[in-house]
């Protein structure tokens, strides 16, 4: 690219990104499996006037921005009464769940080097834990051991688990649920576990964190996994995804304050400017995403929350009732979330194939690999597809079966 001459007004910019997202998958109108949180345009429009309203203040600078420091506080304040977090627990506003990811797997190193004096540590984790705790762990010299999951229900298993501790481990994992298949792994299990060996428990609960509560309120099955359960020192919970904030915006959250002013802060002096102080790994934070999260909050309030919960569960149970009902198609089970995977119940019918046709009628298909199905992650919006999605996935199959297709996208990534 080459910078114009002379700088161009804005209406002819608008119109270049107008053009430049042509191509683009329609996230408006649910055609699309992940990647987006859309309820509706007023929700929007909070959003983008909240961050526009402290679009250029820097959240690293919070002497001078007093403002930004009272509504991160807040935002924390509700995430921890939310997820039963005792007295004197603490948090941080990151830039997203791999953010707080990060500052789990480092906050528990630094603690466990101080405590334990563990020097080569490593962390067990079940095989469906995020990736971003394996590239956590490289750049932060941790081990990061990926352990297969139980065959049946594609949950942690803790017997497993705990075959793999040794001298240097510092922590597990537990996932609420696992981006994979949506499912919950057994927390209070691995709870107890960390408790008897002295581990640091972090629970991944950054696609259920904002949810689960209000589906859970809404009579549906949902095992304990927050701060109530004895021995999770830690959680990461994603605002830009179930709370329904504007990008990036997640929280990481400590059993004690003292955890973050020990073991997660980075307080720096040595050089001619002063002291530097983060809890973060970000120096410059925009202040707009934080009075993003904040005005969602205050807009949709309780009553919004369950909204969106009762959305996406009315939803899922449209889309699953749909799917049994096209031959050659099966929900894989379990299920207790807002994901679930379709996968193929017969074995001349390749649903990658599916997937291809699905994408020729303008659907950004979630393609899991392993088993290989589609991977579908709701949000409110998607009530505007269900009928719609349903019918050209009934054709798409018809299309594979037609034409005995195999497809040619088995290597695509998330």
């Amino acid at each position: 690219m080459k910078l114009p001459d002379k700088g161009l007004a804005w209406p002819e910019i608008e119109a270049r990104l107008t053009d430049a997202k042509k191509d683009d998958f329609s996230w408006r109108d649910g055609r699309m499996a992940l990647y987006y949180y859309y309820l509706d345009d007023e929700l929007s429009e909070v959003q983008k006037r909240a961050y526009a309203a402290f679009w250029t203040e820097n959240s690293l600078g919070k002497r001078a921005f007093p403002s930004l420091a009272k509504l991160e506080a807040d935002v924390v304040a509700f995430g921890l009464d939310l997820m039963n977090a005792p007295e004197g627990a603490a948090g941080t506003f990151t830039s997203g769940g791999s953010e707080s990811i990060f500052l789990a797997v480092q906050t528990a190193r630094d603690w466990a080097r101080a405590t334990k004096g563990i020097e080569r540590p490593n962390f067990v984790v079940p095989r469906t834990a995020h990736p971003a705790f394996s590239r956590a762990g490289h750049a932060l010299g941790v081990e990061v051991r990926r352990v297969p999951t139980t065959r049946n229900d594609f949950k942690a298993d803790v017997g497993a688990i705990a075959n793999r501790i040794d001298e240097g481990t510092i922590g597990l994992v537990g996932s609420a649920p696992c981006y994979p298949f949506g499912v919950f792994d057994p927390i209070r299990e691995l709870g107890a576990l960390a408790k008897a060996r002295g581990l640091w428990l972090h629970v991944d609960a950054c696609v259920g964190g904002f949810l689960s509560p209000y589906v859970k309120r809404l009579g549906h099955s949902v095992p304990d996994w927050d701060f109530a359960v004895p021995g999770v020192m830690s959680v990461s919970a994603d605002l830009h995804k179930h709370g329904m904030a504007a990008k990036g915006a997640s929280l990481f959250l400590v059993r004690a304050q003292e955890l973050k002013d020990k073991h997660q802060l980075f307080d720096f002096h040595d050089w001619e400017r002063g002291p530097y102080v983060s809890y973060t790994m970000q120096g410059t934070r925009p202040g707009g995403a934080v009075a993003s999260a904040w005005a969602v909050l205050h807009h949709l309030g309780d009553e919004g929350y369950m909204r969106c919960a009762r959305l996406i569960m009315d939803n899922k149970a449209k889309l699953l009732a749909g799917i049994g009902r096209i031959p050659g198609l099966a929900v894989l089970e379990p299920s207790e979330l807002s994901i679930f995977v379709t996968r193929s119940s017969d074995l001349a019918l390749d649903v990658g194939a599916v997937s291809d046709a699905m994408g020729t009628r303008g659907w950004l298909i979630g393609r899991q690999a392993e088993p290989p199905g589609i991977h579908m992650h709701l949000n409110p919006s998607h009530h505007r597809m269900v009928d719609d999605y349903l019918a050209d996935l009934a054709w798409a199959v018809g299309e594979a079966r037609a034409k005995g297709a195999k497809s040619a996208h088995a290597g695509s990534t998330y």
